[in-house]
């Protein structure tokens, strides 16, 4: 769970930066996405991406089932909120299934609008777009509102996962300690806010200001 969490905190952080550039350069962004098309080393990254979440979420799932396992009955008695247990760490899994779900949106609304249709030899998209035009495929997808409001409550539940899951995953592998544990969290709060405004700024600025892209 650790080691494939913090791979995917990294491809997020990289993600995050990458889908900036199609805020401050929609042209730069189109190169990036020209890049990482249906060539050999992007098919490989996406290959290693998916087995990575296929991991992290196995692993989460057998992990929950069996502390519900040894707990046993004790869990229907819990009624109050530990001290210093964040609801974050007491709803993992819920949360990532909601990454999961937005995840597959995510996937229908660009790669499967992108380089699949690259890796299918194709020249245009559904929409009639390049795919390596990513900058138009953003604006299309957040002129829609739903979009908006689903994918912001996707990054919200990705907010809340990474304040727990940044900090835990150090604390997994020994590297944290009774000093770095509250240095830790407050790390892990500032990355997931960074993430989070990052991702946002980029659905809030293509849905008020589609012109970016000369979408208007």
């Amino acid at each position: 769970m650790s080691v494939t969490g913090m791979f995917l905190v990294l491809f997020i952080l990289f993600h995050m930066s990458m889908n900036i550039t199609a805020i401050i350069s929609p042209e730069a962004y189109n190169m990036i996405c020209e890049l990482l098309g249906a060539n050999w080393y992007a098919l490989a990254g996406t290959a290693v991406l998916a087995l990575g979440v296929f991991v992290h979420f196995l692993y989460a799932v057998i992990l929950t089932l069996n502390n519900y396992k040894a707990r046993g009955s004790q869990r229907y008695a819990v009624t109050v909120q530990e001290p210093g247990v964040a609801w974050a760490s007491k709803n993992m899994l819920v949360l990532g299934f909601i990454i999961l779900g937005g995840l597959l949106i995510h996937l229908f609304n660009f790669w499967s609008k992108m380089q699949l249709v690259e890796i299918l030899g194709g020249h245009e998209n559904s929409l009639g777009l390049d795919p390596a035009d990513g900058a138009s495929l953003i604006a299309y997808t957040f002129s829609q509102w739903y979009y908006v409001v689903i994918y912001l409550v996707w990054f919200a539940a990705l907010w809340f996962h990474l304040t727990h899951g940044v900090w835990s995953m150090f604390q997994t592998v020994g590297w944290a300690n009774d000093t770095w544990y509250p240095r830790l969290k407050c790390i892990a709060n500032i990355v997931a806010t960074i993430i989070f405004l990052g991702f946002a700024a980029v659905v809030l600025v293509y849905f008020f200001c589609p012109c970016i892209a000369g979408a208007c």
